[in-house]
This record gives structure tokens, sequence and C-alpha cells, in this order.
């Protein structure tokens, strides 16, 4: 007897770093004491040193994937955002005021203050502009601050044990990077007492008996920002100070309980401060990194989301920010881009061209797989059903909601006016046999949406040959442009256009005219676009006619000005 084959079952990359997570921490007696007291620790940051680009996003899907990943396999998680407020304010962006904020540059980003009233700092305003709209991108997240978390003492036994160990750090740094600033220095950035600024502070002497940190305001100690000059000593506890970024990550980790955090792969590359920071949690912290690092292998982040092939900077204010990604398509779409892929895949995203209409398009065909109208292997229905959820924002329709195609969307949006849009939509698809029903209310919101979305892709990133501008009336011009055999096939065209029609009615008619001409249907096709829009090409025509009032399509056809 034939031994049957095993069916082999595939998982979605977020439910398998789930399970892998809750192992990992099942076989640990640190990690599992954390989790029973606070649960699974999803956890990312950021520092909102400027406008914060959409590549952060992905960070955040990602993260907020992973938590409800494990929340759907029974696991107690949740998802932690915080702000590295503390960072010192090292560049100013692009389009700001450097008369004003220059002076600041060196202190604390949230002593800085806000570009736009009605926020409490710099870094106020530039995280909150991406965390409140969270909601619309379905990201549920605990936000938090870093700083504040100096401020209550959470870092401070993790910064004893880091001024008490510096010459291990040292020597971590020097077994990674060589002899540098680092491995000189202790792990400890003081606030200037006197000018405020965090950027150009040495510590240069930790009295552990005293429990103060001695240290110098340095004129020289960066570029980008003067000291004061100021000596004195603090305390290194209670928000005076800081760890330095490498040291600070790694502290994070036991401060906050995080059992979950990747990366982009610029901080897992070898040496990367991934590495450092894994050695110092290790070696010196005695606390096990979180996912998908460990004492042995620092593991891999994510690959970068890239506009036009550009990697971005949220402190050189290159590319495009989060918040305007967010006004180029809906939410769900560009949470859908960012689930889809898998995280070691590289994102290269184009508002110009055809992109957009290809995710529109791809995000139905998975929206069709999920509701059991496309037919695939398991595993193309494992993937679409888990994308499919992923990429909710809010709860999942019961069944297929009625959609149009992006490309008629389109025609729709450009052809019609805008006060009437909607409605005169509707009636099209009905007349043309699209639409069989009644919309409920959630189909005539996305309706709208795409349709609104359509016409600013239509107006900003669209490809010539997609945007349209009708012919008011026929010049002689364009007449003449026609041969009278392609002038006769419209002809024939207009008069079986005075009825409503189905797609393929009038595919059908296309080519009896262009056989009853000896023309080619190509060439009737480019007679019916000069006598619509003067050019020969244009967007798919039978959509394009469809969206159009089919007496005016029919009139133009048969010539009459």
């Amino acid at each position: 007897m034939k031994d049957k084959k095993r069916k082999t079952e595939w998982t979605y990359w977020t439910d398998k770093v789930a399970k892998e997570v809750k192992e990992r921490v099942s076989k640990n007696p640190i990690l599992k004491k954390i989790v029973k007291e606070r649960g699974y620790i999803v956890y990312d940051e950021k520092t909102p040193s400027g406008k914060i680009h959409v590549g952060s996003a992905r960070g955040w899907i990602i993260h907020d994937c992973i938590a409800k990943a494990m929340r759907q396999q029974g696991m107690n998680a949740k998802f932690i955002l915080s702000s590295d407020d503390i960072d010192p304010f090292d560049g100013l962006p692009k389009d700001m005021d450097a008369k004003k904020f220059k002076p600041f540059l060196g202190v604390p980003l949230r002593n800085v203050p806000s570009p736009v009233t009605g926020y409490s700092s710099f870094a106020d305003y530039f995280f909150r502009q991406c965390v409140e709209k969270f909601d619309e991108f379905g990201i549920e997240a605990e936000i938090e601050s870093t700083g504040s978390r100096y401020d209550n003492g959470d870092f401070n036994k993790w910064t004893k044990i880091a001024l008490d160990n510096a010459d291990k750090i040292q020597k971590i740094y020097q077994r990674i990077y060589g002899d540098t600033a680092a491995s000189e220095k202790l792990p400890f950035q003081p606030i200037c007492e006197k000018c405020g600024k965090i950027g150009t502070t040495f510590a240069y002497e930790w009295d552990p008996k005293r429990e103060v940190v001695k240290y110098t305001c340095k004129p020289d100690m960066v570029e980008w920002a003067q000291g004061c000059g100021h000596k004195g000593e603090v305390s290194p506890y209670d928000g005076n100070g800081k760890l330095p970024w490498k040291v600070e990550w790694a502290a994070k980790w036991p401060v906050v309980g995080v059992t979950y955090e990747s990366a982009g792969k610029d901080h897992f590359t070898k040496g990367g401060s991934r590495t450092v920071s894994v050695a110092i949690s290790c070696e010196v912290f005695k606390f096990p990194p979180p996912y998908p690092s460990t004492c042995e292998n620092i593991g891999k982040g994510y690959e970068f989301f890239l506009v036009s092939g550009k990697k971005m900077s949220t402190s050189k204010g290159i590319g495009v920010s989060f918040v305007e990604m967010s006004e180029m398509m809906p939410p769900q779409l560009l949470r859908f881009l960012m689930v889809k892929s898998r995280p070691e895949t590289t994102i290269d995203f184009s508002p110009e061209g055809d992109t957009i209409p290809f995710l529109f398009n791809e995000f139905d065909r998975i929206e069709r797989i999920y509701f059991g109208l496309k037919k695939v292997d398991e595993r193309g229905k494992t993937n679409a059903k888990r994308i499919y959820e992923l990429s909710a924002i809010a709860e999942l329709p019961k069944q297929k909601p009625f959609r149009i195609s992006f490309d008629f969307a389109s025609m729709l949006a450009q052809a019609l006016p805008k006060d009437r849009r909607l409605e005169r939509s509707i009636q099209i698809l009905k007349r043309t046999g699209h639409l069989d029903r009644e919309l409920t209310d959630f189909e005539r919101d996305e309706l709208k949406k795409r349709l609104d979305y359509a016409e600013l892709w239509a107006k900003e990133f669209a490809p010539e040959n997609m945007r349209v501008t009708l012919l008011k009336e026929i010049p002689d011009a364009v007449m003449g442009k026609l041969s009278d055999k392609q002038k006769s096939a419209l002809k024939n065209l207009g008069e079986f256009l005075k009825a409503s029609r189905t797609d393929s009615d009038i595919w059908s008619m296309v080519r009896v005219v262009a056989k009853k001409e000896g023309i080619d249907t190509k060439e009737v096709f480019q007679a019916a676009y000069i006598m619509l829009l003067g050019r020969p090409y244009g967007p798919r025509l039978i959509p394009f006619i469809q969206s159009l009032d089919e007496d005016f399509v029919a009139k133009r056809f048969l010539l009459k000005k």
C-alpha cells in the first residue's frame, strides 16, 4: 500500500513569527516571568526629528500585524510605540525657519518649541501628526514617551548598571568598531544644567558612591551644535540625561519587557546598531534580546520602503511623509501594500504611472479570492485570507462588497461633474449591467472613495494616455484625421450605441463594423479616440465609452457636430 502524501500546511509569516515568539518565551525563565507580569510586548520606537516618512509606517504595520497574530493565537499581546523625544535636535529639516530653530540644535527634541501652535513641543508635533492617523490605518498601539520613562525613573536601574559596567560597554564598542569616541566615553549623556543641551555634553567620570556623573558641555563636541563650555556634575537618574542610543536600545528591552522588536535592515547589518545593542543586552544587562535576535544571532530586519527608488530620511526631510502618502490612497490600500509584501522584500513605490491602479486591482483580486470568487491553490488561498484580514481597518464584511475597477472609476471620475458624480455613476453602472441591485451605505461610501482617489490619481499621477479631456465640439482638423472607412464604422457604432449596451455587446459590435469596412479593430478604436479626445489613443475604450452619456457618444460617432 502506497504511503499517503501528507498535506503541507502553509503558515503566513505573521502567524509563524507569533508561534516562534511563544515557543522562545516558553523556554526562557526571564521571558516567562516578564510575559506573566506584562504580557507579550511588541515594541517599536521613532525619533521625531522632522517629517516622518512613510518607510516608518512599514515598521508600525509589521509590529501591529504581529501583535494581532499573537492575540489571534490566544496570547496576551499589545503593540507599544515610543517617541524617542529625549534625543537631541541634530539637524534643521527643510522648510524650517533656521533663524528661529538653530539655537535649539543639541537640545532634547521634547524641549524644542513646536513649529505649529497647539502642540507641546517639536517632538510632539511631528509624532502626533502620524499617530493621530493610526485609527484610520487600523493600527492598534499604546503610545508612550521615552523621555517620560526617564523622568519616571524607569531607566534608573539600567543606567546605574551601564555606568558601573562602563569598561565592559567600551570594550564591546572597541571589539565591534575598534578605537572610536564611543569606546572611550562613559555611556551617559547628561543634559547641560546651564544651556539645556544634550547633544554637546561629554561625561568623563562616574562616582558610584555619590552616584553622580561629571561632565563638560563641549563647544566642539559635534559639528551641528555648539556647547556652552559649562562643567558640572549631575545625578544620571530621573530625566537628567539619557543613555547613548545603542545602550538605550538594549536597556529598553528589560525596561519595557519587549519580546518582539524588529527594525530596518540597516540596523541589522554586521556591526550595526542591533549588533552592539544585542551584545550589551546579553553581556551587561543579562537580558535576552527580543525576536528576531538571540545572543548568538542578531537575525534579520525588514527591507526598505523606497519611493521611486530612493531611501528616505526623517531628519533630512527626504522622501514622502506618512501623512502625505495617506492622502494619495485609501488607508486600507497603504496597509494592504505593507501587509502583502514579506518583511524581507523591498517595497519600491512610485505614485506616478500605473502603480496605484495596480494596487487597487491587486486588492480586488485578493478580495475575490477571500470570498471564494476566484480559484487558486491552497497556499494562494491561505495567503489571500491572511492578507485580506490583516489589511482590514475595521470589521470584515460578511459578503464581498460591490466594487468597480480602478480603470472604470478613473473614467467616471474624469467624465462626470463632481457634485453629481456618485449618483450618475450608479445610474451608469445600472445602465451598463454592472449593477443590478441597490448599494448598501458601506458600498456607496466605498464607491465614492474610489471615485475620489481615482480623480486624484488622474490629475496628479496618471500617464498622459489615461488623462481625459473631452472635445466639446468636432474641429474640421479632427474630421480630417479619419478615413472614409473609419467614419463609416463609427456611424454604424453610433447607431448601435443609441440604446444601453453591455461591455461585451460593444466589443462584439466593434468587431462587426471593422469586418464590414475591411479595417482592423485597432483603426476603429483610433477613430473613436480621435472623435472623443482629438488624439488616436486614450484609456481603455469600452469602459471610457460606458462612463459617458450615451446620447453624447452616439451623436459624436454619428459625426454630428
